[in-house]
């Protein structure tokens, strides 16, 4: 086992080492809740139609705050929220969030024959249709304008 800044990789691998850190659906699901629903709160998370026990919330919400893809604030508000935003790593993760919902709706055989499925998360993201095409400057585009939106769903939170 190798460790880096406090943290147990299995391997040397790239990829291994990714799967050591977002191996679980839930810290994904989070993400998602994060970068495509702006998703901030304990509450927000839990009401998310997956069901994540709030334990499992909890723990999840605290590691991914500990390897520094989150990070936890206080509302000026109601100093008695904690505020989840996604760091510059976190936001990093944006295009393979991008990539993971385009595979998804091109490779899933319940997307394949029903693109309604999928076409909230991905009119929400990006504003695509089922037959969009990414061009390399495009993909940026959409990267770039769903990190804005993320962004600017803080301006008045904290």
């Amino acid at each position: 086992m190798y460790m880096t800044k406090n943290l147990k990789f299995r391997s040397k691998c790239p990829i291994s080492c990714a799967l050591d850190i977002f191996g679980d659906k839930w810290s994904l699901l989070v993400i998602r809740d994060m970068i495509f629903f702006q998703k901030k709160t304990f509450k927000e998370f839990f009401s998310s139609p997956e069901k994540i026990a709030s334990n499992i919330l909890s723990s999840r919400l605290k590691s991914l705050e500990k390897i520094r893809i989150i990070s936890k604030n206080k509302t000026s508000h109601n100093k008695k929220t904690n505020i989840y935003k996604l760091t510059d790593s976190g936001l990093k993760l944006i295009p393979f969030f991008l990539e993971m919902t385009i595979w998804s709706k091109d490779n899933i055989q319940i997307f394949k024959e029903n693109p309604k499925q999928i076409e909230f998360l991905i009119q929400k993201a990006v504003g695509l249709d089922k037959s969009f095409t990414f061009s390399n400057k495009s993909k940026q585009e959409y990267i770039n304008n769903i990190e804005k939106t993320y962004l600017e769903s803080f301006n008045n939170t904290l």
